[in-house]
């Protein structure tokens, strides 16, 4: 195996205590005889035990050692694969240097185990070869990453040869990118240094859709439309999603980033501490063949804090352009996202009955950096009851519109007022205590 790995170019560059490497590694104790039985059994079982946990944190089963290698292929990010998610596989020397590669790993899927196994009297690859998850169902992993892995290794285990496996490669990079990038819907910032951001994938994101959140018919249009312009390369502008809580605003992004993936969309959720960063994630992201949109839950800011001069310099007023391929979408319960006060006033001036206060600008000129703003509103009675009557259909609750009507207007007055979070909330608990 060590001698297949050592021809790798463009995908060579891994960790020594990769799988990969350290398997490698171990044959080549193995052929030079300089470790024992015992030692080179425990560093397999080592492996072995690092195989079933990258099964089990993405939902893994059949061949396991092939699932493995395809993941390695879709998460390397080397000149070879990123130009192939921006144009696809054009001719080039290239080319070349990764059919090389692509070989090499043709040579990994067929990979005998046969040898090391009957040599150090162990079966453990010819079951990771026939591998069934247990529990499978109850597992907590990204599914999106799991079905992308395992489609992709089939194909690629039926590829005849290296010309083969280059073409169902560049295709998946073409069609859905390489790296987190490609696999994921969502992610926040996990580490920072002086000049670059580490990413972390949210796994398991809500898979709300535009349809589950009952009424605001506007405002998801609204919402709807400047999205599409935006992932269909038209101009679109900055969204600010404004008004009570309860009623809608985030669980609206969600749905946008869950109707979009497939068009290239993807999140990256930001908080008010890391604004500092945004010029270091905007660098990393502006050359991706991916279209983002920077979150921003619940802005706010006290009249202490001055975060807000970074994200102001950063959507618009910058010495840089702001890529195409970036948008800002955030949510607050302001209005104005920044909280006035009378001090505000203090330097107001009167001139021909005009009167202006510097201060109230530059406070003020934030939100109007957003070019669609957006009102979510509280519900009237009359939407709150509809909404929990329709709620309750969708879940198949056969209660009388009247019965719900009347336990729901007894629920919000204890639970936070009329909303469609209480309205969820509501209907919650009663699947949890009446029978359907």
């Amino acid at each position: 195996m060590y001698k297949i790995v050592s021809k790798l170019l463009m995908y060579g560059d891994m960790p020594k205590d990769s799988i990969l490497m350290q398997l490698s590694d171990i044959f080549k104790q193995m052929d030079q005889d300089t470790q024992s039985r015992d030692e080179l059994v425990t560093r397999i079982f080592t492996q072995v035990k690092h195989l079933l946990q990258v099964a089990t944190d993405y939902g893994f089963d059949k061949n396991l050692w092939h699932n493995y290698l395809t993941y390695l292929l879709i998460t390397d990010e080397n000149p070879f694969s990123l130009t192939c998610e921006k144009v696809g596989a054009n001719d080039g020397s290239v080319n070349f240097f990764a059919k090389g590669d692509f070989k090499a790993f043709k040579a990994l899927f067929d990979f005998d185990f046969s040898e090391i196994e009957e040599r150090l009297g162990i079966d453990c690859f010819t079951r990771l070869s026939q591998y069934k998850a247990i529990g499978k169902k109850e597992l907590m992993y990204n599914k999106n990453v799991s079905e992308k892995v395992q489609v992709l290794s089939e194909r690629l285990e039926k590829t005849a040869n290296e010309d083969e496996f280059f073409d169902v490669v560049t295709d998946f990079y073409k069609a859905y990118g390489v790296g987190m990038f490609g696999l994921n819907k969502a992610f926040r910032i996990a580490s920072r240094t002086e000049n670059h951001v580490e990413f972390c994938p949210i796994n398991n994101m809500d898979t709300v859709m535009l349809d589950d959140l009952v009424g605001y018919e506007i405002q998801k249009k609204k919402l709807v439309d400047n999205t599409e312009a935006f992932v269909q390369g038209r101009k679109a502008n900055n969204v600010l999603l404004f008004g009570d809580s309860g009623t809608g605003k985030s669980t609206s992004i969600k749905a946008i980033v869950n109707a979009y993936y497939d068009q290239g969309l993807r999140m990256i959720e930001i908080y008010k501490h890391q604004f500092r960063d945004l010029s270091n994630v905007i660098a990393q992201i502006k050359n991706r063949n991916y279209r983002f949109i920077i979150y921003m839950d619940d802005l706010s800011f006290e009249e202490h804090e001055i975060e807000y001069k970074f994200l102001k310099a950063v959507i618009e007023g910058g010495v840089e352009t702001k890529p195409e391929n970036i948008l800002i979408y955030a949510t607050s319960n302001r209005r104005h996202l920044i909280k006035e006060t009378w001090n505000d006033r203090n330097d107001m001036e009167y001139e021909n009955d005009l009167h202006r206060s510097d201060t109230m600008e530059e406070k003020l000129s934030l939100v109007n950096r957003f070019g669609v703003q957006i009102s979510y509103s509280k519900p009237s009675k009359k939407e709150f009851n509809e909404i929990v009557i329709e709620l309750a259909r969708r879940v198949g609750l056969t209660m009388t519109d009247e019965e719900l009507c009347a336990e729901a207007n007894k629920w919000e007055m204890r639970h936070g007022g009329i909303s469609g979070r209480t309205a969820q909330q509501f209907i919650n608990y009663l699947q949890g205590t009446v029978e359907i």
